[in-house]
């Protein structure tokens, strides 16, 4: 979404992919906006996990990732441990099971 934004309220700038750049500063407007959003996006993960483990008093507390983007960064942060995909539809399961009729 925050591409998206950037791309339709600025005026000229090019749609672009958000990938990892090969470096943080990039050669041209379009790796240089895929550098401020990956690296960003990474931040921001690792500045909250930071934050949450402090406000919880467990440092130690795992962190699963999981969606889009959790893909995208998971090589490039020590602040996930654990990358599942199918997270969502795993709980959905659960709930499924734990509240379906008895027959």
């Amino acid at each position: 979404m925050s591409s998206e934004a950037l791309v339709e309220k600025a005026s000229k700038l090019p749609r672009f992919e958000i990938a990892r750049p090969d470096e943080v500063i990039g050669r041209n407007t379009v790796t240089n906006m895929q550098s401020g959003m990956f690296y960003g996006y990474v931040g921001q993960v690792e500045y909250l996990v930071r934050r949450i483990k402090e406000e919880l008093g467990a440092p130690s507390a795992k962190v699963i990732a999981t969606g889009g983007m959790a893909v995208l960064i998971e090589k490039e942060t020590k602040a996930l441990d654990i990358l599942d995909g199918l997270l969502t539809l795993k709980g959905l399961r659960i709930i499924y099971e734990r509240n379906r009729p008895e027959k």
